[in-house]
């Protein structure tokens, strides 16, 4: 469904902008699709004025014109044969787009002649086909906007053209004025009055029209009027303009018009050629085999039971979907037959679907239109063909009766908050269904306008005016409680253990469930084995201390698989490990091992002896799973059983230690004789910092529509710079622009030379306002390199 902003504005009375438009519709349900502004790719052109125009010295069809323009006298050359001295023209500075040859305008020689810009014709600017000749405009200022220009004085060209989508239970929105409706029950506008005044009746028609007995049900209703001394011939340009903007080819004023109403009003119309029409007018259903050469060119044969409109000589017309050849009115018609009738949508969509037509008509009909807009629909058509093509007008011809399609149902103002969760008053409630054209008793019994078939009960007032209200003002709530349903009881903490326990699981670990209790001599590989905890009656020798950490329960575990021909496992538990004796001194660990290789041997070479990398991506993966900041540090100066130089604690701050990853110590898995390489993490995930507000729903996703832009940087700097500390100096480099920044290759030695190394590095930037140009691109690579020179010392590697 197509329509353009001035279309709007003759059914609303607003000030409101095309993007509070657009955003409007959308929110209302009137999904917008895509706007056309023509006044966009013609923002840059500008108004001149031809001060002289001298033939060109080296080519006979090229003038050299001086030309006043925003930027004061310039030279352009121009072929046009109508460039001359004293004409106010368009003009393309350099650096401006011409949208109808593709081309950026550049200053430039022609025939050795400096030219600076561009005087342009209708189809290059796309305008029109016209391009005889540059445009001459009969009016303008020099410097002047020529958008401007045309919205003064040629508003047509740059009219935005705005596309919605329109779902089946709508209808009513395939009319202009639908859309105006919803609108202005928004606030966004007023409706403006489009009460027809019907022509008055100058003879009696000698045409009549029948429906047959057993075809009423597809069609109840049908009227018409017989204009007679009509004119045909080309439309209003307003009228042309229109459809063109639609995307609608203009053929004669009496087609045009049928096609104005059918999206101005959805209101489908026919119009028959009636000294084409052999006796009267009848509709009935086909018989099978009757064959009739439509408007399209194109020969239908109908089967038995689909409605056809037939005079004395056959079908004339596909009901509701395409009108005949024969009947059509061409620029010598002079007496017509207008046809507005009504039309089952169930049937008209069998047909259609039958024939394989598709119409405007058909696509109005079978989604439904106003059964009771049938009369006042012809009266707007037969009001317009009179008063631009003349002609006197029968009375109306009215064969059935209009569909009594009145329902009503009561409106609940307390519903809205039980069935949608929306606070709305009351007297907004009235005033909204009201607005859309609903009446109201004093008993709050709501009558629904007979333009709206999809309003079939009580919930769908609740939902017409929760969706003007906006359902983007909707706050997500729990729901409430039912009597006797159990409060949550998991705390925090649980939460977060079983959130551990499935990521780790999925990671691909296997869980371990160990004693508490440790002995001495492992307890002590691992910062415990005093006097605080050990046992004062154990079980046995080696359980005599409570474990300091999850990690020597695991290792035992390690070590006895390895023993029974297993090297290869991924090991996790998840519990409470104890720094002293009292009930409060015990803290919750998530720990994990991996010990051996990734994998069996292949044929591709792909396993490989694990490393501090993989415990790396593992506790990441975990601490997201519970919650933990994306930014965290990563520091040195682990306990004693991790590798000095194989390992790293995840730090908010350096005294807030979120967990510890990298590779045991190699003294450890010999005391616990347990082969390596084993690496492993520790997280803490009563060290994770609680939401600060806690939400029912997730967030909304920010997501950004604009593309992201990666640049690689390699620099040398000493063999002990940590690639951390060139990390987080690159991306210091401006917060806001840069996203992530990954470290890919490393390289030592070679023309390096002893003590140095390179680190190369991926730097992702994702713009959220615009497009980043080069000259923003240079600026921030200049700004990285700066900062990781200040804080690592080294230069960017040539």
């Amino acid at each position: 469904m197509k329509f353009t902003l001035s279309w709007l504005k003759s059914h609303l009375e607003t000030t409101a902008s095309v993007d509070e438009i657009v955003e409007a519709l959308t929110d209302l349900g009137l999904e917008v699709e895509g706007v056309e502004n023509p006044a966009e790719k013609l923002s840059d052109f500008t108004i001149g004025y031809v001060e002289s125009a001298e033939k060109h010295p080296d080519a006979d069809k090229l003038k050299v014109c001086q030309v006043q323009t925003k930027d004061g006298p310039t030279q352009i050359i121009c072929g046009a044969p109508n460039a001359r001295a004293g004409i106010t023209v368009v003009i393309a500075s350099p650096g401006t787009y011409v949208p109808g040859i593709d081309t950026t305008i550049g200053v430039g020689k022609i025939r050795g002649v400096e030219s600076y810009g561009m005087m342009c014709s209708e189809r290059e600017m796309e305008l029109s086909d016209e391009h005889d000749g540059i445009i001459e405009l009969p009016s303008g200022e020099v410097g002047q906007s020529f958008t401007d220009w045309l919205a003064d004085n040629d508003a047509a060209k740059v009219d935005p053209v705005i596309e919605i989508a329109i779902t089946p239970n709508r209808p009513d929105a395939l009319g202009v004025r639908g859309v105006a409706r919803d609108l202005a029950a928004r606030g966004l506008g007023v409706m403006k009055d489009r009460t027809v005044h019907p022509v008055a009746a100058s003879f009696t028609s000698d045409l009549t029209v029948s429906i047959a007995d057993d075809t009423l049900d597809g069609c109840p209703l049908f009227t018409g009027r017989l204009i007679k001394g009509v004119k045909n011939g080309p439309s209003p340009q307003w009228l042309q303009d229109l459809l063109r903007a639609i995307g609608l080819r203009p053929i004669s004023f009496l087609v045009d018009v049928t096609n104005f109403f059918t999206y101005d009003l959805n209101r489908p119309l026919h119009v028959f050629d009636a000294d084409k029409v052999a006796g009267n007018l009848r509709v009935h259903r086909a018989e099978g085999g009757e064959t009739l050469m439509a408007l399209d060119d194109k020969e239908y044969t109908f089967q038995e039971g689909q409605m056809v409109i037939s005079d004395d000589n056959g079908p004339e017309s596909i009901a509701g979907i395409m009108g005949g050849a024969e009947t059509g009115c061409t620029e010598e018609t002079v007496n017509v037959f207008v046809e507005s009738a009504y039309w089952d949508p169930v049937q008209i969509a069998y047909a259609g679907r039958a024939l394989k037509i598709n119409s405007d008509a058909r696509y109005r009909f079978e989604r439904g239109v106003d059964p009771a807009f049938t009369p006042e629909g012809l009266e707007h058509a037969v009001r317009m063909i009179v008063d631009h093509a003349g002609g006197e007008v029968s009375e109306v011809i009215v064969t059935g009766a209009v569909p009594d399609v009145s329902r009503a149902y009561q409106l609940d103002t307390d519903r809205v908050v039980s069935l949608v969760g929306m606070e709305i008053p009351a007297d907004v409630q009235r005033r909204t269904l009201t607005d859309l054209g609903f009446t109201l008793d004093a008993k709050d019994m709501a009558s629904v306008p007979s333009w709206r078939p999809d309003v079939l009960g009580e919930a769908d007032l609740v939902e017409e005016v929760a969706r003007v209200a906006s359902l983007t003002k909707l706050e997500g709530k729990p729901l409430h409680r039912a009597p006797g349903v159990a409060r949550p009881v998991l705390t925090p903490m649980q939460k977060r253990a079983s959130a551990a326990r499935r990521t780790t699981a999925a990671l691909g670990y296997n869980e371990c469930v160990s004693y508490s209790f440790i002995d001495q001599q492992a307890a002590s590989l691992f910062g415990g084995g005093d006097d605080a905890t050990m046992l004062e009656n154990p079980i046995s020798s080696d359980m005599s201390h409570m474990r300091p950490s999850l990690l020597p329960s695991l290792l035992r575990a390690a070590a006895r698989n390895q023993a029974r021909g297993f090297a290869d496992c991924a090991l996790f538990e998840v519990g409470h490990a104890f720094h002293g004796g009292e009930p409060e001194e015990q803290h919750l660990q998530v720990a994990g091992i991996l010990a051996g290789r990734t994998g069996p041997k292949d044929l591709r070479g792909e396993s490989r002896a694990v490393d501090v990398y993989d415990a790396k991506a593992d506790i990441e993966a975990v601490l997201a799973s519970i919650g933990a900041p994306a930014k965290v540090q990563i520091l040195r100066g682990g306990d004693g059983w991790w590798h000095p130089g194989r390992h790293g604690r995840i730090c908010l701050g350096p005294k807030k230690v979120l967990g510890v990853f990298g590779e045991i110590h190699p003294k450890v898995l010999a005391e616990m004789d347990v082969k390596g390489p084993v690496v492993g993490f520790t997280v803490y995930p009563e060290e994770v910092p609680l939401p600060r507000k806690s939400a029912t729903a997730r967030a909304a996703l920010q997501a950004t529509d604009l593309q992201a832009v990666e640049r690689d940087f390699a620099f040398v700097v000493d063999a002990d710079v940590e690639a951390l500390t060139l990390v987080n100096a690159a991306a210091g480099a401006d917060k806001a622009l840069i996203s992530d920044v990954r470290v890919f290759d490393e390289f030592i030695g070679g023309s390096l030379g002893d003590g140095k190394k390179s680190l190369a590095v991926t730097v992702r930037l994702q713009p959220t306002d615009a497009t980043l140009k080069d000259a923003d691109i240079e600026a921030v690579a200049a700004k990285i390199v700066e900062k990781v020179t200040k804080a690592t010392g080294g230069v960017l590697r040539g």
